[in-house]
């Protein structure tokens, strides 16, 4: 993971050109995660784009993107290896028919070796030909449990299957993990990271990335969805939405030529942006407060 011929502003120069519009805390994390060979953990809210550093960390250093995405009850089977037991089966069958025969241990050393070994992300980062960048997405949505099954990947870039030992990274791989803070994860896992927080962007870098995202899109229609989104995340809603409704909404617009916005279009387009029908609703209601907050006009004038 070590590059030394990275710098900060290299860092920050590959990240722009592959898209991502970072501020220099952020590459200074991905910096500092790649020179002293950490994972970096990064939390935020929900769609502020902490998945999307992995995806463009990955194209920018021209390797490829391994993900293990989070869910409750994943184990080290689903996220390290597991057995092709359908293979072992069918290897055993046919060795019913072996004339020479095989003795017990001979058989184990077989069907438990590499050939019949299902890698699973964890392991296919670690034995990947290029370090690769692995995204552990969401992984505070995992139990507790599996946090330990990490660990000694994270620690020594090693994890060891029963059957077949440890086995070691053959080049050390990019690690990004991503929490949006469902539950505290363990200290254990935490000091194993650097850890980078991204919030909800402030109206001129959001502008910034649909501009950036939207080629197509009208100037003023930019501004004035940036606004909306803006200020909608002051409401009180049940999901607050992130810079990729953002960007769904600005793309759906501009896809369909509009040029500014209007109270039947916005009516009739929120679930573009929310996806809680009490969120729409309370919108709904609240739609002439919020045109005037942003200083969209009657006559829908530029903000």
């Amino acid at each position: 993971m070590n590059n030394p011929g990275h710098t900060l502003s290299s860092v920050q120069t590959l990240l722009q050109s592959s898209g991502y519009i970072a501020d220099e805390y952020v590459a200074m994390s991905v910096y500092l995660a790649m020179k002293l060979n950490k994972p970096l953990l990064i939390e935020g809210p929900a769609g502020v784009g902490k998945t999307e550093i992995a995806k463009v960390m990955a194209q920018a250093l021209n390797t490829d993107l391994i993900r293990l995405q989070c869910y409750e009850g994943l184990d080290a089977h689903h996220a390290i290896y597991e057995w092709n037991y359908q293979h072992q089966l069918l290897f055993l069958k046919m060795g019913e028919n072996d004339k020479e025969g095989r003795n017990q241990e001979t058989l184990e050393k077989t069907i438990f070796s590499e050939k019949f070994l299902l890698k699973r992300p964890l392991l296919q980062a670690l034995t990947h030909s290029k370090s690769p960048v692995l995204l552990i997405d969401e992984v505070d949505r995992a139990d507790e449990e599996f946090e330990s099954f990490l660990l000694e990947m994270l620690s020594d870039w090693q994890i060891t299957i029963p059957e077949l030992g440890t086995i070691k990274a053959t080049h050390v791989p990019h690690v990004i993990l991503t929490g949006n803070r469902t539950r505290e994860l363990s200290e254990a896992l935490r000091r194993r990271c650097l850890y980078l927080w991204i919030d909800y962007p402030p109206f001129e870098k959001e502008l910034a990335i649909v501009k950036s995202k939207v080629e197509q899109i009208d100037a003023t229609l930019a501004r004035q969805i940036t606004a909306f989104m803006q200020a909608l995340r002051e409401q009180r809603l049940n999901k607050v939405p992130g810079i990729a409704e953002t960007l769904d909404w600005a793309q759906a617009l501009a896809g369909m030529h509009i040029t500014h916005l209007e109270k039947s279009l916005v009516e009739s387009t929120l679930g573009v942006v929310l996806k809680d029908w009490q969120d729409i609703r309370e919108t709904q209601l609240s739609l002439s407060e919020l045109f005037d907050k942003v200083g969209i006009k009657s006559k829908w004038e530029e903000v």
